[in-house]
């Protein structure tokens, strides 16, 4: 916490907008903390919690973007034949398509709140060619969502951000598999009618 606090008063902003541009290029960086960081900052009144929304936002946004197109050009006859070296086996790939088709569209607006899952969501998304406008929906929305609720994390709870913060990443899990149990729930009620 001192580094990150050290690079916001160096750098300001920027150190959201970079850090969280390449936290989805698969980069080491503590988006939520740091965002939430950034939301404590702001009850202070150090940083502008607007401004903190749109930089984040769009850093992560762009990030993802980026993943996107990667996945895209690179394409699946890549993942078929170097996927071996990753531990993607040519049933994991098409399972793991078949899964993505159905789900995809939650998975990459709720895949924010499940770490690990958001740095390859836009990778893979690109890699089975989703449409890039229904990637844009849900990517961006999620962004939008996932940013607002970690900035305002720390805004809200000033002083107490930590604390609060570190009960919401004890149980983010739990909310992100209540999401998907509701989301299919949803889904099969739909298929149902």
């Amino acid at each position: 916490m001192h580094h990150i606090e050290q690079l916001f008063h160096e750098y300001g902003y920027f150190v959201l907008f970079f850090g969280l541009l390449l936290e989805f290029i698969a980069l080491p960086f503590p988006g939520e903390t740091t965002m939430a960081f950034a939301g404590y900052l702001s009850y202070m009144g150090k940083l502008n919690w607007m401004i903190l929304i749109i930089v984040a936002f769009l850093g992560t946004t762009i990030g993802m973007t980026i993943t996107y197109f990667v996945g895209h050009a690179v394409g699946m006859p890549f993942i078929r034949k170097y996927g071996k070296w990753f531990f993607l086996t040519t049933a994991k790939i098409e399972k793991t398509e078949k899964w993505f088709g159905k789900y995809g569209n939650g998975l990459i607006f709720i895949g924010y709140f499940i770490p690990g899952v958001r740095h390859f969501t836009g990778y893979f998304a690109g890699i089975i060619r989703l449409p890039f406008r229904k990637f844009a929906i849900y990517a961006y929305t999620g962004a939008l969502f996932w940013v607002i609720v970690f900035i305002w994390l720390g805004k809200f709870f000033g002083p107490q951000w930590n604390r609060i913060f570190k009960l919401v990443e004890h149980n983010a899990v739990y909310v992100a598999i209540g999401v998907i149990v509701i989301l299919v729930i949803i889904l099969l009620i739909k298929y149902r009618k």
